[in-house]
């Protein structure tokens, strides 16, 4: 974990998945969560949560903002960013940390916040030490 001293595209990575966590769909819950990326190529996609009456096929804000990095047709993130309201801060699931794997490196920082800002930010390897690696 390393400290929190936010740079400008962190905090603008902030505001795009704060915006992304408002228009979050979330009527079975009421738990919006949003996340951005910052691509290694240092263009920004958003994502939100999109729940779904069928449980199981809702969406998390990772995903969401994996698939527009990957619909503009760019393939490696930077950093990504996750922000939730909830009484702790939001963690990636299994499935998403390997998801951010896939499509980072190493060196992928994971930053979580609140609605209040950046509280903590990891590596990939600090949160998912032993994942499946990319065919690439």
């Amino acid at each position: 974990m390393q400290e929190t001293n936010n740079t400008k595209k962190e905090q603008k990575l902030f505001l795009l998945a704060k915006q992304a966590r408002e228009n979050a769909y979330a009527p079975y819950s009421n738990f919006k969560v949003g996340a951005a990326i910052e691509s290694q190529a240092g263009k920004f996609y958003a994502g939100c949560n999109v729940e779904n009456v069928s449980y199981p096929v809702g969406t998390c804000a990772e995903a969401g903002a994996i698939a527009a990095m990957i619909a503009a047709g760019d393939k490696q993130i930077k950093r990504i960013l996750i922000i939730g309201d909830g009484k702790d801060l939001i963690l990636p699931c299994g499935a998403c940390l390997q998801r951010i794997k896939e499509f980072g490196s190493h060196e992928t920082e994971i930053l979580l916040a609140d609605l209040q800002g950046i509280q903590k930010k990891y590596h990939i390897e600090d949160m998912l030490p032993i994942g499946f690696e990319s065919l690439e």
